[in-house]
């Protein structure tokens, strides 16, 4: 169908496809499908056959609900192997009327991406932050301005070709075409940030369930990026060793309960049931919280760590937004505004129509996202051969519709 996009988000935990098409009031959300992820390990593919599995069966979910079949995806990627720098570049103009031209910006933002880069890595993104027309500093767009010399400062994200070529191996194989490639806190970023927020100075943090995605932006363009390999599934384990109960146990106790920090609200016990299944006991919040709160304590200070680390000191932030399934932790807000010093609160998807009762969720964010990145044409295109023809998986698309 013309005008339509797809964003596969690969996690951990699960695998989300989200359909939507382009309509006249904005991008309207068609379809949505998830299904848990078992191949998956911290954004990293561990096991091929089983992340086909689940981008197939979230893709057709998706295409059941929409009416509609897939063939393109905006594909998400993170893991621990993905890195970020920024670089500088300059050119000549080279139109005789010293005017800047679209063929100068595409010719100095290439040059940036001219970084040393050893041969087992591949740019995923170069994101011009300025440029500088003459050295007037702060240029945003710099087509027209009169200027000999031209300057870029470019955020490049890079990642490891065998991390990136694993996950493009299991979408062809389960029958799809990767139109492009987004690091994951871009996308959630694109769907959750304010352009305010960009502006002024803002921490993003999506912790999904095998990673905590970093992105940080200032006057209006990223920064720093970065991935650690915490996430919402070690908390769950801790939950499971300290409380003596199973995963699915520990992970109703973990939504529930969160941190067990909750305003206004005493002490208290609650029930759990034992590792067998058979039998239950009783649990204070003060045994969850010694569990929860040194764990998610652990994760936001190697994030805040690594901020230091990496953005000038003197920058200003005024902000910080969790968003993703781990930021629907009960109390873990409380906890972020003491870690941070900073003002907190909870990014949903912003700037789409249609499903947005059942999108408009932190755990939407990054799939959200990957169609906003689809839609603008910003998703980084990988060569690729194409494992289903269109026409296949349209027929494969009819013939489900009757079974």
């Amino acid at each position: 169908m013309r005008g339509t996009v797809a964003g596969l988000d690969i996690g951990t935990t699960k695998t989300c496809a989200v359909v939507a098409i382009e309509s006249a009031q904005g991008l309207e959300v068609l379809g949505v499908g998830e299904a848990p992820s078992r191949g998956m390990r911290k954004g990293v593919v561990v096991d091929l056959e089983e992340t086909i599995k689940a981008i197939e069966a979230a893709t057709e979910q998706a295409e059941r609900m929409a009416g509609v079949p897939v063939q393109d995806v905006y594909v998400g990627i993170t893991g621990d192997h993905i890195r970020s720098t920024n670089n500088r570049a300059v050119v000549a103009t080279a139109n005789d009327s010293r005017e800047v031209g679209e063929v100068d910006v595409r010719r100095v933002v290439d040059a940036s991406k001219l970084i040393n880069l050893p041969a087992d890595r591949q740019i995923i993104h170069a994101l011009p932050r300025y440029f500088t027309v003459d050295g007037q500093e702060g240029v945003d767009d710099p087509v027209g301005m009169a200027g000999g010399r031209l300057e870029v400062d470019t955020h490049i994200i890079t990642g490891g070709q065998t991390f990136i070529t694993n996950v493009l191996k299991c979408v062809h194989r389960a029958g799809l075409e990767a139109a492009g490639v987004v690091f994951e806190p871009l996308a959630s970023s694109a769907s959750t940030l304010l352009p305010e927020e960009r502006q002024v100075g803002v921490v993003l943090l999506d912790i999904g369930g095998g990673t905590t995605d970093i992105a940080v932006y200032s006057l209006g363009s990223a920064i720093y990026t970065a991935t650690i390999p915490i996430g919402g599934s070690v908390l769950t384990s801790d939950i499971s060793l300290g409380l003596k109960t199973s995963r699915d146990e520990a992970e109703a106790v973990k939504r529930q309960y969160g941190a067990g920090v909750r305003d206004n609200q005493s002490e208290g016990t609650f029930s759990v049931r034992t590792l067998d299944g058979h039998a239950s006991k009783s649990v204070s919040t003060a045994e969850l919280r010694a569990i929860v709160v040194p764990r998610v304590l652990e994760t936001l200070r190697v994030a805040r760590q690594k901020i230091i680390e990496n953005v000038p000191r003197d920058l200003v932030l005024g902000e910080v937004v969790l968003t993703g399934g781990g930021s629907l932790l009960p109390g873990i807000a409380a906890i972020a505004e003491d870690v941070f010093g900073l003002p907190v609160r909870v990014g949903v998807p912003k700037h789409v129509v249609g499903l947005t009762e059942t999108v408009a969720q932190p755990q939407y964010a990054t799939a959200i996202g990957l169609l906003l990145f689809g839609v603008n044409g910003h998703g980084t295109m990988i060569e690729t051969s194409r494992r289903r023809t269109l026409g296949n998986r349209i027929r494969k698309f009819v013939a489900d519709l009757w079974n």
